[in-house]
């Protein structure tokens, strides 16, 4: 037998119980055909010698905001942790693009300003013209005092994509919008967001789609979940099919808004039965929120914010709504993808799933709550018997995210709750990896780092040691976790013949750096194969393929488009 393809001289972590390590793997078609020692290896047409690599299952990526990405005109505000530099940069950037109409800046950190949050005030004397800007994790938008007017928000308007916070002395507004993302993404909320801010037109949101697409196929992921797609723009995912853009999977989660009916869950039904077989593009899970985030104080707490006595934040439904949605989604034969951070948020999407899995008699849905950043230690153990799944993001315990915010919101007695990767699996739960680009580097190696150590990117003030995990087992949440919470355990996630070639070359062996989990900043994607076709090459092992062999959408000799984390 003489197969297409053939990966050798590698350490090959196949996740398959059969057989843990090979050291070949071969591709027949858009199936794997051989695994084994490379002296077993059957003839091949083309083969990769990847000697000194490590080739994993491709990475499952169970949360990354494909539509959010980085928008070329606006300012990005990464890394950027006082009002001085805030100032700076967007005072250049409008300077720099006086033709645009707002200027638009993303990834504001909640802690630019010492003590408070940032309000309008803050934002004078850099421009005449509206400036928005959105916080890093999207639940909060800044406005200047121009933005204020011209969206009506300072004549005592509201708008359908935030609550505007004004202020309780004097009812003026203060420039900070909090529930933005769960509120923006409906459709009245999207609707006006179109028409008055040029950051959401159709066409930027398409471009960001591309770019974070082509972004995703450089950095290994073979599959991602797109976990916020209003139903208004199902179009952007049909039309990057159809124009060959998807160089990864994708499984779209579809959004539920707070308030949606039950006619409403019958055109996602409708969406989801309808959708054309794609390889590259499924519909099927759908997004709630139980709540909101820590940082603002608005995530729902079981007890007291530390620093704000009285206040536990609230549900993003009234009382527990959430139960009877759920519910009813539930017995509609949807999975379910709910965010939740706060313990009270999580305790509320778990009772939520179990009443749901009792009332309709249910079993194996797999619904997801997202983040579980605070986790009452009476809940942990809820997941793996409710067969729930944890999909959880490294990077976002990093203190040089939290600290300053989160960290005094939730108080020290309680950080022993907070982002519990290892006690989740070791109580046999499904912990599924991911990103939740842009709110964080989309770089799995930026994750496994952030799961290995609880630091920052400089290696800086690591906290919370016991919930560390090391390399191999984060890479298996990648992969054989991310394929299970989707119900692909048999087809993604392992190297074994007849599962799908998958797979990501890196350029080196990653399991080797338990040691020095920085090193890992400095490893990358070598290749990443989707279906048995190479879609993405960082120019290393696959000269001897050709330019020729290539697939037409691969991102050849170095980064794509957009952010990439500065290795």
């Amino acid at each position: 037998m003489t197969i297409d393809l053939l990966i050798t001289g590698a350490r090959v972590r196949t996740f398959d119980p059969a057989m843990p390590w090979a050291g070949a793997v071969g591709i027949e078609g858009d199936r794997i055909a051989f695994v084994g020692a490379a002296t077993d290896a059957p003839a091949a047409r083309r083969t990769i010698d990847a000697t000194g690599r490590l080739v994993t299952p491709g990475v499952i990526d169970s949360h990354n905001h494909l539509l959010l990405g980085f928008d070329a005109d606006a300012v990005s505000l990464e890394g950027a942790h006082d009002l001085v530099e805030v100032r700076r940069r967007i005072a250049e950037f409008g300077g720099r693009r006086p033709e645009l109409d707002w200027v638009c800046a993303e990834n504001a950190v909640y802690s630019i300003v010492g003590g408070r949050r940032p309000n309008a005030a803050d934002l004078d004397g850099l421009t005449e013209r509206p400036i928005f800007v959105t916080t890093y994790d999207q639940h909060s938008v800044w406005l200047n005092r121009a933005a204020l007017r011209a969206l009506g928000i300072a004549d005592g308007g509201d708008i359908p994509w935030g609550r505007p916070e004004r202020d309780a002395r004097t009812g003026e507004p203060t420039g900070w919008v909090t529930d933005f993302y769960t509120s923006a993404m409906t459709e009245a909320g999207l609707a006006a967001l179109q028409r008055d801010i040029p950051m959401y037109s159709p066409e930027r949101r398409y471009r960001k789609l591309c770019a974070s697409m082509r972004m995703a196929t450089s950095l290994g992921i073979t599959t991602v979940v797109e976990p916020q797609v209003p139903l208004a723009e199902l179009g952007l995912f049909s039309r990057a099919s159809n124009e060959g853009r998807l160089s990864s999977r994708v499984i779209a989660a579809l959004f539920h808004p707070v308030g949606a009916d039950a006619a409403f869950r019958a055109q996602l039904r409708e969406a989801v039965d309808s959708a054309r077989a794609d390889d590259r593009l499924r519909l099927g899970p759908v997004k709630l929120y139980a709540d909101d985030v820590i940082e603002p104080h608005t995530a729902l707490m079981l007890e007291d914010y530390a620093n704000r006595p009285g206040a536990r934040g609230r549900p993003s439904y009234p009382g527990r709504e959430l139960v009877g949605v759920i519910g009813e989604l539930d017995r509609l034969g949807f999975q379910t993808h709910t965010h939740a951070t706060g313990d009270g948020g999580i305790r509320l999407a778990l009772d939520a799933i179990e009443q749901a899995a009792r009332s309709n008699g249910t079993r194996d849905r797999r619904h997801g709550i997202v983040h579980v950043e605070c986790l009452h230690p009476d809940d942990l153990p809820r997941f793996r018997e409710l067969g729930v799944t944890a999909a959880m993001q490294p990077r976002h315990c990093s203190p040089d995210l939290v600290a300053g915010t989160w960290m005094e919101n939730v108080g020290d007695e309680r950080w022993d709750r907070a982002w519990r990767f290892r006690s989740l699996l070791e109580s046999g739960a499904t912990v599924a990896f991911s990103s939740d680009w842009q709110v964080g580097e989309m770089d799995p190696l930026v994750g496994l780092y952030s799961a290995a150590t609880r630091a920052g990117l400089d290696g800086s003030a690591a906290w919370t040691a016991g919930e560390r995990v090391g390399v191999d087992r984060s890479l298996e949440a990648y992969t054989v976790h991310g394929a299970r919470a989707w119900h692909l355990e048999h087809s993604l996630g392992r190297i074994a013949p007849g599962m799908l070639a998958d797979l990501a070359v890196w350029s080196g062996d990653l399991t080797a750096h338990d040691r020095d989990p920085a090193a890992l900043l400095d490893e990358h994607a070598e290749l990443t194969i989707v279906g048995g076709e190479v879609v993405y090459s960082a120019g290393g092992v696959v000269e001897a393929l050709g330019p020729a062999d290539l697939d037409p959408v691969a991102v050849a000799g170095g980064a794509a488009d957009g952010h990439v984390h500065d290795h």
